[in-house]
């Protein structure tokens, strides 16, 4: 494989949580910026006829990122009117989980008792999304969700915006001081916005130097189209399919699709 698996900050149990959090919402930001939402949308409105139940349950869902919208996109543009998202974690954001479960008459659910990827309770039947995740596991880990959605006939979809196409792999560091840079200017359009995003951006800069490091490492952990293929060997059968690919829009991202073969 040509992923190597570093060290980031936001996977350190001792890392404060509300730095988390403000890492968190700059990335919405950046999938904002990017479009993540109306290609994820289009990949699922894809995947849904293969599933048993309208529902998406979001695995290592973190802070959200940027599953709500996709479900507004996937009812407003694709004609899905029948759709319910339920977010997980193994370690659930109890304070986003909290804002979220409060909404009435929402379609959107954080599960507040502690989900596992790598063996998600069988009442939890629909597609299963990986969304900028899967590179936070290692191979072991990554292969045995993958073999989980397969044995219990669920779709899923993974998606990664980070890019591990640069060659060579000991310049992996490269995207480092421009990921400082990019920092400053996307700030501005991180919703909500509070004063320690401002402060911690711009006054003492902790923001930046975790984000820069942290999405250079990302680049690094990403699986590449050849790495899925190390990841799906013995989960080929006749009963389910994989589709991977390259999606080209404001910047290359990755995807993997696993498909239940209609009887």
């Amino acid at each position: 494989m040509k992923r190597i698996h570093l060290f980031e900050f936001e996977d350190q149990s001792w890392f404060p949580n509300w730095l988390r959090m403000l890492m968190t919402r700059y990335i919405v930001a950046i999938h904002k910026l990017l479009g993540s939402a109306d290609e994820l949308a289009s990949l699922i409105a894809k995947t849904l006829p293969y599933s048993e139940s309208p529902k998406i349950i979001d695995m290592c869902s973190g802070g959200g990122g940027p599953m709500p919208e996709v479900v507004q996109i996937l009812k407003e543009k694709h004609g899905v009117t029948d759709l319910s998202l339920n977010l997980s974690d193994l370690y659930p954001n109890t304070d986003v989980a909290t804002e979220i479960n409060s909404q009435r008459d929402s379609d959107i659910t954080y599960l507040t008792e502690p989900i596992d990827a790598t063996n998600l309770p069988e009442k939890y039947k629909g597609i299963r999304t990986m969304i900028c995740s899967m590179h936070h596991m290692k191979p072991d880990l990554a292969k045995s969700i993958l073999k989980d959605a397969k044995d219990a006939r669920q779709p899923i979809c993974v998606f990664e915006i980070s890019d591990n196409s640069f060659p060579p792999v000991w310049l992996w560091w490269l995207p480092i001081p421009i990921n400082i840079i990019t920092t400053l200017f996307i700030t501005p359009m991180v919703r909500p916005m509070n004063w320690k995003q401002i402060v911690f951006t711009y006054l003492i800069p902790l923001l930046p130097i975790f984000i820069a490091w942290d999405g250079a490492v990302s680049n690094s952990r990403t699986y590449t189209l050849e790495d899925m293929d190390v990841l799906l060997e013995g989960l080929h059968s006749e009963d389910y399919t994989w589709e991977k690919g390259v999606i080209k829009g404001k910047s290359k991202k990755l995807y993997l699709l696993g498909l239940p073969v209609k009887n």
